[in-house]
């Protein structure tokens, strides 16, 4: 895979991986409710189910590309409509929205337990995937590339929610995160329709 479409997948990737929503939740919840191990070992489960999902799609995407092209160009749309409405919904999300804390107590078992069943249980997530990796998925792409794939969105993803975990357990970091999360929820949105847009005008060169 060239570094320049590496750089694109990294890039889509890491956009998915800091859209609010029920994983934000997650690791803000066990984070503020058990410190900062919690937090990290429920980013990094929820970081195997994706990756887990991601390994699924890639292998689905390249048979249904073969098979049925009408079929998956109709699920590509599908997941674009889909990355619309998430768009939208960060758009209107209010200023707490996924950024709002939950003080549960909660164990290392549990955020690993629930961090995995938050990826696992989330059927949107194998649209968001079918949308994202729809751009860089070909018929005759090798193990290696798909390999790296998986890897990037895996890696990622549980970068990302690390870092959240490590931030979270700095007491400024939150109030912070809190006073900005309607223009962060707004960025996000405006990324994310974008995305749609990108994937309806068809694969990354």
């Amino acid at each position: 895979m060239p570094l320049s479409l590496w750089l694109s997948l990294a890039a889509v990737c890491a956009m998915g991986a800091m859209s609010p929503g029920p994983s934000l939740a997650l690791v803000l919840r066990h984070t503020l409710g058990g410190g900062r191990a919690p937090g990290v070992v429920a980013g990094l489960s929820h970081a195997l189910g994706v990756g887990l999902y991601a390994l699924l799609t890639v292998w689905g995407l390249g048979a249904l590309i073969v098979r049925q092209p009408m079929l998956f160009q109709m699920i590509t749309w599908g997941g674009a409509a889909y990355l619309a409405w998430l768009g939208i919904q960060a758009l209107r999300a209010s200023r707490a929205g996924a950024l709002e804390p939950g003080g549960a107590p909660t164990t290392r078992r549990q955020a690993a337990r629930e961090g995995m069943l938050v990826a696992l249980g989330n059927p949107k997530l194998i649209l968001f995937f079918i949308a994202l990796l729809s751009q860089f998925v070909t018929p005759d792409m090798s193990l290696v590339a798909k390999a790296v794939i998986v890897l990037t969105a895996m890696i990622i993803d549980g970068a990302w929610y690390v870092m959240v975990a490590v931030g979270l357990s700095h007491s400024r970091v939150l109030p912070w995160l809190q006073a900005r999360s309607h223009w962060i929820n707004r960025i996000t949105g405006l990324l994310l329709l974008a995305l749609a847009l990108r994937v309806v005008a068809g694969p990354l060169a």
